[in-house]
């Protein structure tokens, strides 16, 4: 094998190396329409009832604003979380209200609280019970 030809083996073996390990690593989401189970130490939040639609998950500590769709359009939700976390909806002005979320807690059908959910915190930060 000449110089030359050994020379760009190696730097061909190099250059597909190095994309190896800059590839992006690739996150497994659950459909639209599917439920997705909350998991330990998780409080998971979704658009539609029955655990369907996009889903949107929270694990303390802190507070943290609701994503993937469901900020004011939580339909159903279930608790993982070793402890209590409250769901927080943000009124006019400084106002707040909080909904406590208990470890196993769920509901299939949060039609209460879908429209006012804005995101969950593992304290209750100065809000009024609601």
């Amino acid at each position: 094998m000449h110089r030359s030809t050994a020379l760009l083996a190696t730097t061909l073996v190099g250059v597909a190396a190095a994309l190896t390990l800059a590839a992006p690593t690739a996150v497994a989401t659950a459909p639209a329409g599917s439920a997705r189970a909350a998991g330990p130490g998780q409080a998971c939040f979704w658009t539609e009832a029955g655990q369907h639609g996009q889903a949107w998950c929270y694990a303390p500590p802190g507070y943290a604003e609701a994503e993937n769709g469901t900020q004011r359009h939580a339909y159903s939700f279930d608790s993982r979380v070793d402890g209590t976390v409250y769901a927080i909806s943000y009124g006019p002005g400084n106002s707040c209200l909080y909904r406590e979320i208990r470890k196993d807690d769920y509901d299939e059908n949060w039609e209460a609280w879908a429209t006012k959910f804005d995101g969950v915190s593992d304290n209750k930060m100065g809000c009024e019970a609601g």
